[in-house]
Formats: C-alpha cells, structure tokens, sequence
C-alpha cells in the first residue's frame, strides 16, 4: 500500500536525480535540502493519491490498470504509478503523503502532511458553476470543501495558530493544480472557448483566496501551479479534433486551448504577484506546468519518450490519439500499451508515471531557487 512505502533518503536521491538523462543536471538541488518535513496538496486528479476512490469505491482508478506499474494495485493515483507530489515527497526524503479521507492512513500521527486533492474537482463550487449551466460529474470535493477539510485537520493538530505556525513552518503547501475542470466541464457542455475565457477571471480568485487561506494557516512557502497546455492532450485533441491545419501548433497541440490555459496563467501570475506583495514574509511561488510540460515535448527523442506516440493514450483505444470518451481506461476490453514509459499520456487524461517525473524535475529545479531555505 502507499502509506507503507518509505525510502532511504539518499536511495531517492540517487534514484530521483542519476537516472536522468540530460538535459536536466544532475546536480540539481533537491527539496531535502530545505529541510522540508511535510507537504500539504490541494487539488485535482494530478494530484490525488486516494480521496476519490473513497468518495466512489467503483471509480475506475480504483482498480488495475492504474497503479500496475509502482505500486502494482490501484491506489487511486490517476496513473500507471507515481504522481508529481510523489516525486516531491521522494526530494524532501519524506513518505509518500496519504489522502486525507484514507481512514488507514494515521494521519494525526505521522506529521509528514497530507493530501486533500480530488480527482475531478474544480475551483469553483459546484453550486457556483451550476448557476452557469456547468454540471461537477465527478465530485463536489471542490477548492473549498478541501480547505475545510484542512482547517478540520490543523484544528485536530494545533492548539492555536502559534502552535501552527510553528508546526509548518518546515512545510511546503501547494495550491493546484486546479481550474482545468471547471474548463473542461464547460467546454465538453458545449460552451465555446471564449464563453469559457470569461470563467477565468473567477477561477483565478478562488485560487487567490485558497493561497490566502493557506496562508492565515500558518503556511510560508506556498507552490502554486498553473494550468498545463491542455490542447496538446489526447482528451482534448480527439473531442475538438479539425481539419484545419492552422489551428494546430508545431507540436500538432490546439493552439486555442492553449491559449485558454496561457490566459489563465497570465491571470494567475498576476494574482501571485499581488499575494506577494500582500505577504513579503511568505515565498509565494508559480509552478509552470505550462513550461514544464513544453520542455518534455521539445525532449521526447532525449527522454526516450516514442516520438511516433506523443499525443497516444497508452491506456486507451480508437481514433489518431488511442483515445475514446466512451471506451476509457479501465473498461473491459480497453488495451495497455506495452511500454508506458514510452509515452507521456498514460490515458488521455493523465501523464504516465515516467511523464510525471520529468515534470516534477523540471518544476523542483525552477521553484528551489525561490523556497528561501
């Protein structure tokens, strides 16, 4: 199980750091030397390792495949293994960190944080996109039920906010990925990409108030990831598939989905930007999953990823980009490529565990610099 696994720190340093092909230095500094002792995550399905599955024990990432190559069982991680906090978790030498509604989990005891990411969730409440004519299929574990989880969680650990404060001060929050959902719902709804640019504005303040409340929990370095370039994914290539050449980029990603998610990071920065300047005794810092993301595309022949396969599912069938809306991951008769750690996307939707892990070296070398350990 997850929350049994524990490494030798410099066993996940070797492993995390010398096993990667250039260009990536080996070098790089990790977050153990920050002397991180917990990480607390806010989130999506890029994030969740297990709350989910609690909330809907049939889901799919409830079962084999997912998880068949790490943990070799589903642990409700959206992946064939490890996720870029579990890649986090390796730099900062601690345990992988158990999801808040693992009732196995001890998380009272083990102090190393905790992770109230759900798969499918958004920024905005449910109720609040409902008013828009936008449907939460998945769950209603938006941002806000997950920050009052974490008050309930700093209520059961501290006796007041100094007790906090000095409890996380050797923390690390991070605050996202999240927003892509309220997206994507609308867009699969039928609204039209510039309908679902004026969502933007009100997503990015849902994040603003997440970090903020973060933030009066006593948090001093917050991560806060934006949106990846999402037209370069096979859910969206498939679903807004056209035979307009100019509507794709050089890495054959829609370029007017990216600019949505580009225009949501400009909003984001921006909202970083003033949280900083509101909190100068905080490091406040944006996590480019953008950049991040691109770089892996501009490095697959390098990082030994299938260039003939980049916007494949490997968990996945029908169509250019072995992916089908009706026919997903985990339904019978669904295939698993051979090698996933040939391919970035592991099911149209999510990163393959080999994908995550360049993302999370990529991210870590950018953010260390700016931790002020």
């Amino acid at each position: 199980m997850a929350n049994n696994v524990h490494f030798s720190p410099v066993l996940a340093l070797i492993c995390f750091f010398l096993l990667a092909p250039s260009p990536l230095p080996c070098n790089a500094q990790t977050l153990k030397t920050c002397g991180l002792n917990s990480i607390y995550q806010l989130g999506d399905s890029v994030s969740d390792t297990g709350n989910l599955i609690q909330e809907h024990p049939e889901s799919a990432f409830a079962k084999l495949p997912y998880g068949e190559t790490f943990f070799k069982n589903a642990t409700g991680r959206c992946s064939n293994g490890l996720l870029m906090i579990d890649y986090f978790a390796i730099s900062a030498g601690i345990p992988f960190v158990d999801a808040f509604l693992n009732s196995n989990a001890s998380l009272y005891i083990q102090g190393h944080g905790v992770n109230f990411a759900v798969a499918g969730s958004t920024a905005l409440p449910s109720y609040i996109l409902a008013d828009k004519k936008i449907s939460s299929p998945v769950t209603n574990s938006s941002l806000s039920t997950q920050l009052d989880w974490m008050f309930t969680y700093f209520n059961g650990i501290c006796y007041d906010y100094d007790d906090c404060a000095q409890k996380l001060k050797s923390s690390l929050f991070i605050v996202g990925e999240i927003g892509e959902n309220d997206y994507k719902y609308a867009l699969f709804q039928g609204k039209t990409v510039e309908e679902v640019k004026t969502l933007v504005p009100e997503v990015v303040q849902a994040i603003k108030d997440a970090v903020t409340r973060v933030i009066d929990f006593g948090a001093v370095r917050v991560v806060v990831p934006g949106n990846f370039p999402v037209g370069c994914f096979p859910i969206y290539l498939t679903q807004f598939r056209t035979n307009d050449s100019a509507a794709y980029d050089q890495f054959h990603c829609l370029k007017c989905l990216n600019n949505l998610s580009f225009h949501h990071n400009e909003l984001l920065q921006q909202a970083i930007q003033e949280l900083k300047n509101e909190h100068p005794n905080v490091a406040i810092i944006y996590g480019d999953y953008y950049t991040a993301f691109m770089w892996i595309l501009g490095h697959v022949r390098t990082l030994e990823f299938d260039d003939g396969s980049i916007q494949k599912a490997c968990c996945g069938i029908g169509g250019d980009y072995d992916f089908n809306l009706t026919k997903m991951c985990g339904m019978s008769g669904v295939p698993v490529c051979e090698n996933p750690d040939k391919r970035i996307s592991w099911d149209g939707v999510h990163l393959t565990q080999k994908a995550n892990k360049y993302m999370a070296m990529w991210l870590i070398r950018d953010i260390f610099p700016k931790l002020r350990c």
